[in-house]
């Protein structure tokens, strides 16, 4: 039975939806806050640059439209580190031929709104969610009401449709947490003729500790910077509060960031200082009539690349549902909630840690060594061994919660194996090989 499908968010993940939904012939109208950004700039401040891997491109795939977005993506490789010591180092993500794409927020929001409109989606913009009637399933905008036979609240971290389902819905479970670090965007310019001032396909990161600065390519040549820094403290956002503080810091910290940047300072102060949070909620759904989708149902920090991944993975994930169950939306909303509830929590886990990996351990060479152990043993050993990296980011067929199970248990297998004498010189030989495996066991990580 064909139905009438509102939207509520026309962002990336409402977007794709909307392709999914249209796709099984049912009549989709998106109803998005801001106006239509084809007219207007990105405002400033806002993160313009995602990390587009195997999941994403999964999604894209299943709904027919990867070639329509993977022309606007850059391919990264690996981490291109830049410690104190201004030299450089690079770390590959994964095995040859495995990558992550750089790409437009703005760029690949406008490409599915594109190809959502062709397909038939209706979108309107500067329609603000004001309230759902639950009773008769009416979404109360700023320009009137209108009706929708079942309504999926796409609209973000600070999702109004989550609020109306929260606010009138008596054992609903919220949290939202906050990181001690904020965010701020630093645009790296194009060089001569718009070539690359830094290696094009990796993703930069200059790790110091309690906080750093990462840079991802644009198609133009330019780079989207973010510091990631403490609100307060000794070295904080709170501290720099003079041109002369903002340009000692830079200097001492990032003094090649510094020389490519003629404006840094100016920048500095006219962009916003943004937070980072991680939302939970439960329950996701109403019956057969509504559903939270993407980051209104699980937002995270961005340190494993898969807000919008595990979004689009969303999409992939509810569409096989309908298959399951056919028109039985009772049924498709809780399989989805229960499906995916596990994997939300497992991500949202698993993208606090690589903070910690990314800011510091990144130079730290015991962890540098870890990874080289960790990565000959994939590569001698694909059944046995998946780093954790792969599982999450190259391995769509191994679920989040199930990498976050697979990646405690080997790292608590390579604690045991740093702590032997002599590792440093016997990394690779057969014997540490053949101590891992028989650590591993029958709990070796497959994928599918």
């Amino acid at each position: 039975m064909k139905k009438e499908i509102a939207i509520i968010g026309a962002g990336l993940v409402g977007s794709l939806l909307s392709l999914y939904l249209v796709k099984r012939g049912h009549r989709v109208t998106i109803y998005e806050r801001r106006d239509d950004m084809r007219t207007r700039a990105v405002e400033a401040g806002r993160s313009i640059n995602l990390a587009l891997s195997d999941r994403g491109i999964k999604a894209l795939e299943e709904v027919g439209i990867a070639a329509d977005i993977l022309p606007i993506a850059i391919p990264m490789h690996g981490r291109q580190i830049h410690p104190r010591s201004g030299t450089t180092a690079f770390q590959p993500y994964g095995r040859s031929g495995q990558f992550i794409n750089s790409v437009s927020r703005r760029d690949l929001n406008i490409r599915l709104m594109d190809l959502a409109e062709t397909r038939g989606v209706v979108i309107r913009f500067s329609e603000k969610c004001e309230t759902i009637d639950w009773e008769t399933n009416t979404i109360h905008l700023g320009s009137g009401p209108v009706q929708g036979d079942l309504i999926f609240g796409a609209d973000g971290a600070y999702s109004a449709a989550r609020l109306a389902h929260m606010l009138q819905h008596q054992r609903f479970e919220y949290s939202q947490e906050y990181i001690d670090c904020g965010y701020k965007e630093l645009s790296i310019p194009a060089g001569p003729d718009g070539g690359f001032l830094l290696a094009e396909n990796a993703l930069h990161i200059w790790p110091r500790g309690d906080y750093m600065l990462i840079a991802l390519p644009n198609s133009d040549g330019s780079f989207t910077g973010t510091l990631f820094f403490p609100f307060e403290g000794e070295r904080s956002f709170e501290k720099l509060r003079t041109e002369e503080d903002v340009r000692h810091f830079f200097e001492a910290e990032f003094p090649d960031v510094m020389a490519l940047v003629p404006d840094l300072v100016e920048q500095y102060f006219h962009n916003p200082t943004s937070s980072l949070v991680t939302v939970r909620c439960f329950p996701w759904i109403r019956g057969d009539r509504f559903a939270l989708i993407g980051d209104a149902a699980h937002a995270i920090v961005p340190f494993f690349g898969q807000g919008m991944n595990a979004g689009f993975e969303d999409c992939r994930i509810l569409d096989g549902l309908i298959d399951e169950c056919g028109d039985d939306w009772t049924a498709i909303l809780a399989a989805f909630q229960e499906r995916r509830k596990p994997d939300a929590e497992a991500i949202a886990e698993l993208a606090i840690g690589n903070f910690t990996e990314m800011r510091s351990k990144t130079a730290d060479p015991r962890f540098l060594l870890q990874k080289k152990i960790e990565a000959r043993l994939h590569e001698r050993h694909p059944d046995k061994w998946i780093p954790a990296y792969t599982q999450v980011t190259f391995s769509p067929g191994i679920r989040y919660s199930e990498a976050l199970m697979n990646s405690r248990r080997q790292e608590e297998i390579m604690q045991e194996v740093m702590k032997r004498p002599g590792i440093d010189q016997e990394w690779d030989s057969l014997h540490v090989e053949e101590m891992v495996l028989g650590m591993v066991g029958e709990g070796a990580v497959r994928s599918e």
